[in-house]
């Protein structure tokens, strides 16, 4: 790819994600995700909804084939046969949110399935199976808030669990004394600034943390000395918005690295270049790109990976107030004043 191919947004994203929400079934590729095609199909409408193409999309077909996912116990699963779990059960009500199907639910249902997940200790299980993760944490309250059922849950001991998860770096783990890893600090974070409990984490030192992750070439990785990764540019890039950090990066910089992970002839993106472009990383591009303020996207939420159009459907629901009435020197600017 050129370098003024780099500067600029492939025009054939939108075509893109189409024709992967249209694979045939006799496809290998469809059968490659057929087990999280929720979620695919959350990764694919949040970057239409990126560049405002939505439109496009077959309205009632999506609402009827993610209502149909609906289990029993009032969890979504993956796919029409596959159990459910509360990964895919937060990207069912992210599309339906999207495409304005929350009625099409057995709503009462779903807010049971999700409560009787938390722990004693406030934590989450992903699914009957038990495995505790942050991640759950956050598709939990994430989940609810969108259902406007926070009420549901033991709010005060789900915030305690992330706590719980923070390390001395300010950043979070899977589970308390795991490694710090930014996927997981964003559904800390997240979760944290859906409830209005920003006020418990040390915003510089998290701030530095996360502007840690940078690397030489632009683009950000999710732990101490690992590759950069597209996806990270959601991930820190989230958390930097929610704490109002992101001139702590070289901005322009991350941006010429995650357009130069565009594929120049079928549109998408890849992790990182030369590989092959995938939903989940083009979903991820797109969102970052939005966070870093790339001109005609739709702006995104970073509490909840939705644009603010999309969350503007939701009836009561809070816009995003940043928690800081003041901008901290970055740590380059300290060091420069020295």
């Amino acid at each position: 790819m050129s370098n003024d191919e780099n500067k600029q947004l492939n025009p054939n994203h939108k075509q893109y994600i189409l024709n992967l929400e249209k694979q045939s079934k006799e496809s290998f590729e469809y059968w490659t995700g057929e087990h999280l095609r929720v979620s695919g199909l959350y990764w694919g409408f949040t970057g239409l909804d990126v560049l405002d193409q939505l439109e496009h999309v077959e309205k009632q077909r999506i609402i009827d084939e993610v209502a149909s996912c609906q289990k029993p116990n009032g969890g979504f699963g993956g796919n029409l046969y596959y159990d459910a779990h509360l990964l895919y059960t937060l990207s069912a009500i992210q599309v339906l949110v999207m495409f304005e199907g929350l009625d099409k639910i057995n709503k009462p249902a779903v807010v049971k399935y999700i409560a009787e997940l938390q722990n004693e200790d406030g934590s989450f299980r992903g699914d009957e199976w038990g495995e505790v993760d942050t991640r759950f944490s956050y598709c939990a309250v994430s989940a609810l808030s969108l259902l406007q059922s926070l009420d549901a849950i033991n709010v005060d001991k789900a915030v305690e669990f992330i706590i719980k998860c923070k390390n001395f770096d300010e950043a979070f783990g899977c589970i308390p004394d795991s490694e710090s890893h930014a996927g997981q600090t964003f559904c800390c974070v997240g979760a944290l600034a859906i409830l209005d409990r920003l006020d418990l984490i040390d915003i510089d030192l998290l701030g530095w943390w996360l502007s840690e992750r940078q690397v030489k070439k632009g683009g950000l990785n999710g732990r101490p000395e690992k590759l950069p990764d597209v996806c990270y540019s959601w991930w820190v890039l989230s958390c930097l918005s929610i704490i109002e950090k992101l001139d702590w990066i070289d901005k322009q910089k991350l941006q010429s690295w995650i357009l130069s992970c565009q594929d120049p002839e079928t549109g998408g993106f890849t992790d990182r270049p030369g590989n092959y472009v995938d939903v989940y990383h083009t979903c991820f591009g797109l969102t970052g790109l939005s966070l870093l303020g790339y001109p005609n996207l739709e702006r995104v939420d970073p509490r909840y990976c939705m644009t603010r159009r999309s969350i503007s459907k939701v009836p009561g629901l809070k816009p995003f107030i940043s928690c800081l009435l003041y901008t901290s020197p970055s740590p380059r600017d300290r060091q420069k004043s020295r």
